[in-house]
């Protein structure tokens, strides 16, 4: 049985792109159900429909704020049975409404080793501060900015003559293999949430046989 998922965009979808090419090659027993942007004529939506794919526009611009906008993106997910929601470059911050509809249903890959640089512009923020080590991460989305439960991160070397382009193209290329990967844990039940010990605490995320199946390229995290 595969999972079905929702895939949130905002432009190229490259990462979209490597969950429909796992897909393809059934290193991911998924389905894509439907694929939502908040903008009209990005490339995320061509490679939807050359998938053959559902694609929808729900322009954030036509709503009169953050909630209403994401009322309308969980009905459309509701309606096509969407079991897991993937923010795949989808450029908005989501609000309890879409949170409440699919509590830790929701995954997010981000180009840095959080907790470190979340927010935008991260490989710029890496390059800034002089870290050797960049990467990217995939998380739970909470109420927070890129403070979800972390599920697993691949890790990039910096280089001295690097830029934020090469740096990000870098990391894009781990995130293409990362995301799908972890995809597949969650569709075969090898992820679970471990709840706080107490109010104060956080959840961690655990992933059974992690180290078998990747080595030593990501490490649990919580």
């Amino acid at each position: 049985m595969t999972i079905a998922l929702g895939v949130l965009v905002s432009g190229s979808g490259t990462n979209l792109q490597a969950i429909l090419d796992a897909i393809a090659l059934r290193t991911l027993d998924a389905r894509v159900a439907v694929v939502v942007s908040n903008v009209r004529h990005v490339e995320a939506i061509e490679r939807a429909r050359r998938a053959g794919v559902e694609a929808v526009v729900i322009e954030h611009t036509a709503f009169a704020d953050r909630r209403a906008f994401d009322s309308r993106v969980v009905d459309t997910l509701r309606a096509r049975g969407v079991e897991l929601v993937v923010l795949a470059g989808f450029m908005r911050i989501v609000t309890d409404v879409l949170l409440d509809a699919f509590p830790m249903r929701i995954i997010n890959v981000h180009p840095a080793l959080l907790p470190s640089f979340p927010g935008v512009h991260a490989p710029r923020q890496a390059l800034a501060y002089g870290v050797r080590i960049a990467g990217c991460t995939v998380h739970f989305v909470d109420s927070g900015t890129d403070t979800g439960p972390i599920v697993a991160q691949a890790a990039v070397a910096v280089h001295d003559d690097d830029d934020e382009e090469r740096l990000r193209n870098r990391i894009l290329a781990e995130e293409h293999a990362l995301l799908p990967r972890v995809l597949q844990w969650i569709a075969t039940g090898r992820v679970v949430i471990d709840p706080p010990a107490s109010s104060a605490g956080r959840c961690r995320v655990l992933v059974r046989d992690m180290a078998a199946a990747t080595g030593t390229r990501e490490r649990q995290e919580g």
